[in-house]
């Protein structure tokens, strides 16, 4: 599986780049918004248990690299945060598609994470990541 998404300051990321370790990909609706700032904040305040236990983590969502700058800056966010305008890496991990907020349907990215080992395999998939606790649902 491939990630090729590059950060704000234009460093591409790919997950040959974190063999050796386990990576965490979360991805998120929409930079600065309630639940994914809770979600991103969790992570943040935890990533030293995160590092102690040999993870990386790596935030996608497809707001523009303007927008993840600002949100990482806001919130100090010592992980990267990656803008996937063209949808291409979110489609791969198919976290696309139809949801319903207050009755209305939309198509958009569902909160999900995905915990990869250090082989470049996908160990567990988190879809009901609790944003306030998910720290606690990834390092269990």
């Amino acid at each position: 599986m491939l990630i090729y998404l590059s950060d704000r300051d234009g460093k591409p990321h790919q997950l040959e780049d974190y063999k050796g370790k386990k990576l965490v990909v979360f991805f998120y609706p929409k930079a600065s918004t309630p639940g994914c700032t809770a979600e991103a904040c969790d992570l943040r305040d935890n990533f030293e248990r995160f590092q102690a236990n040999n993870y990386a983590l790596l935030g996608v969502s497809a707001d523009s690299a303007k927008a993840q700058a600002k949100f990482k800056e806001k919130y100090e966010f010592p992980f990267p945060l990656l803008a996937d305008e063209d949808k291409e890496v979110i489609n791969v991990f198919g976290v696309w598609g139809p949801k319903k907020f207050m009755g209305r349907e939309y198509d958009g990215i569902h909160r999900t994470t995905f915990v990869i080992d250090e082989n470049g395999i996908i160990d567990e998939v988190i879809e009901n990541v609790k944003t306030k606790e998910h720290a606690a649902q990834i390092l269990k």
